[in-house]
């Protein structure tokens, strides 16, 4: 099997595939080792191309961990929880087992690097992370009746949006399996000892089979407090006989509030030891650690939102609002975004602040993934009969209208788009309006020349003045666009239609709007149907018409005179 690993990840795809078994993944870059117990890879699902993360377990060379690694793929395939390592599928081999999971990276070494952030920002970081882990560990503990055995920085990993997932199932036991490894091969595992509580130490691990379940992952858990807090100080004085309780100026940086907590769960007395549930009702108390840090916070909320109250939806929404910014990228991108478009779909008064949120968020989303982030997902939205997401949809459309292919414009938007010209909500109708001089240049031929124009027809004779106008405006910015045809049958009557409305402002955009596609008309069109029929306005009642007539006749008449001066004299 040394022989597998000396070939490369291509190879061993080959001879795996050559042995009967089609791999389901392609391994890619080694991203770290588990000293012997199991090399990490990045890898490429085979029926989609999406990340994913492939642990090798080779036992070819040492038999004895066959157990660990059997033990870890029967545990994580088994065990299903948000906070735990997904599984997603695996290969056995008489001495190698891959498993593969979501796409993951180590903590560790993101973990060191932490010292690089605020104080806050890192507290608030490594908290988060402990609740989601502790999260997992009371699951374990309490419902599966199970010790996990190796809760350690090692056996934690980062997901894309940063959250902690819970890996390391090598050991993971209930004491009333036969077939339990904790209890006669936790030694087995690298560095074990200086993670294992006072009473293995003192008796081995076989003495964990007739304690709490819960004993021993809470004393791992109070160590995982302080490596994250103080790695230059770990493990601390305390881990070591006799076990002495952490003095205050062994806190380090583990935050004042949590730090009497710590000392519960690094009791050397397993039966008085402060469990990881207890350790996580308490932090989730109102006057909680967990309970008001801020990216928890966050992501109860969103976890929650589709059943919270209007006031919770607000109040989430106005901190996001807030402090999004300040949010690492990988959180924002890949957890706050995605929740919060799932959150579009119910629609109602949270889709005006939702979908600015998620524009602003998605200027960190790479081009790549752009389009399957936030386009997608915003397009759909146009077919949602709401009317709070529309109308938040129109108002952003100038944020990521370029972004927009000719295609999905023609086949998804407009069809669902055009619904609000008819609407009985005149803000809808008029966004409606503004909204197509932004997809007027994705709109194919057909659309603009048939489709668009018989809609704003109908737009011309809106009750509302305001539509009226901006209506006419729009045909005028249309006006080069159109086809030659369309232009001398649509565009005289539009703009004739405007001038005689009753809003000065409408016979206003209808002058203007002559004037704006003065190119579109041949010369002999200003001549007999532009001047003709526009002269009228030159005595309006309102002096703001006239002004305008005046000026867009001394256009036209400007422009025919530079042509006439071209005719050959008779």
């Amino acid at each position: 099997m040394d022989y597998l690993r000396n070939l490369g990840s291509a190879a061993v795809s080959s001879l795996v595939q050559k042995s009967g078994l089609n791999l389901p993944f392609s391994l890619g870059t080694k991203v770290t080792t588990l000293d012997g117990i199991y090399t990490l890879y990045d890898a490429t699902k085979r029926d989609d191309s999406s990340p994913v993360s492939v642990f090798e377990y080779d036992f070819s060379q040492r038999r004895d961990l066959a157990p660990l690694a059997k033990n870890s793929l029967r545990k994580l395939r088994t065990t299903r929880h948000p906070d735990v390592l997904k599984f997603m599928d695996a290969v056995e081999l008489d001495t190698m087992i891959y498993i593969m999971t979501e796409r993951v990276r180590p903590l560790e070494p993101v973990l060191q690097f932490s010292t690089s952030k605020g104080v806050q920002e890192r507290e608030d970081w490594i908290m988060w992370g402990i609740h989601r882990v502790s999260v997992a560990l009371a699951f374990i503990n309490e419902s599966a009746q199970s010790t996990h055995g190796c809760v350690r920085v090692k056996s934690i990993f980062l997901s894309p949006s940063g959250e902690w997932k819970l890996g390391g199932f090598e050991l993971l036991s209930n004491p009333k399996d036969d077939s339990a490894v904790l209890y006669s091969m936790g030694s087995s595992l690298p560095d074990s000892s200086s993670w294992s509580p006072p009473e293995v130490k003192k008796s081995g691990w076989s003495a964990l089979k007739q304690g709490e379940p819960s004993a021993a992952d809470a004393y791992a858990l109070g160590l995982l407090l302080n490596a994250a807090f103080n790695p230059d100080h770990h493990p601390p004085t305390t881990a070591s006989p006799p076990h002495p309780p952490p003095p205050a100026s062994a806190r380090g940086n583990i935050p004042n509030v949590v730090f009497p907590l710590y000392k519960r769960l690094l009791n050397p007395n397993a039966k008085g030891r402060l469990t990881a549930k207890g350790f996580l009702e308490v932090g989730m108390t109102d006057t909680g650690f967990f309970a008001n840090n801020r990216l928890v916070k966050i992501c109860l909320g969103l976890d929650n939102f589709a059943i919270g109250s209007e006031a919770e939806k607000a109040s989430l929404l106005r901190t996001l609002n807030e402090s999004v910014d300040s949010f690492p990228t990988e959180f924002a991108v890949h957890r706050v975004l995605p929740s919060l478009v799932s959150a579009l779909e119910y629609g109602g008064a949270s889709a005006v602040t939702i979908v600015p949120l998620v524009l602003r968020i998605g200027k960190n989303v790479p081009d790549s993934e752009y389009s399957d982030a936030i386009l997608g997902p915003l397009v759909k939205l146009f077919a949602s009969p709401d009317r709070g997401t529309r109308m938040a949809l129109l108002d952003h459309l100038s944020e990521y209208a370029d972004k927009l292919d000719k295609k999905t414009v023609d086949s998804k938007v407009f069809p669902h788009l055009q619904t609000g010209f008819s609407d009985s909500v005149a803000v809808i109708r008029e966004a409606t309006v503004k909204s197509i001089i932004l997809l007027a240049p994705k709109l194919t031929d057909r659309v603009l020349n048939n489709d668009l124009l018989r809609h704003l027809a109908k737009m011309q004779a809106d009750p509302e003045a305001a539509i009226r106008t901006n209506t006419c405006i729009l045909i005028g910015r249309l006006g080069p666009s159109l086809g030659y045809n369309t232009r001398k049958k649509v565009l005289v009557p539009a703009f004739l239609r405007a001038l005689k409305d009753t809003f000065v402002h409408a016979r206003v955009a209808g002058l203007m709007a002559f004037m704006a596609t003065v190119d579109c008309f041949d010369n002999e069109d200003l001549a007999t149907k532009v001047i003709p029929n526009m002269s009228f306005a030159l005595v309006d009642k309102e002096k703001l018409v006239r002004e305008q007539a005046f000026k867009a006749v001394d256009l036209f008449v400007k422009k025919l005179e530079t042509y006439a001066a071209t005719l050959v004299r008779g």
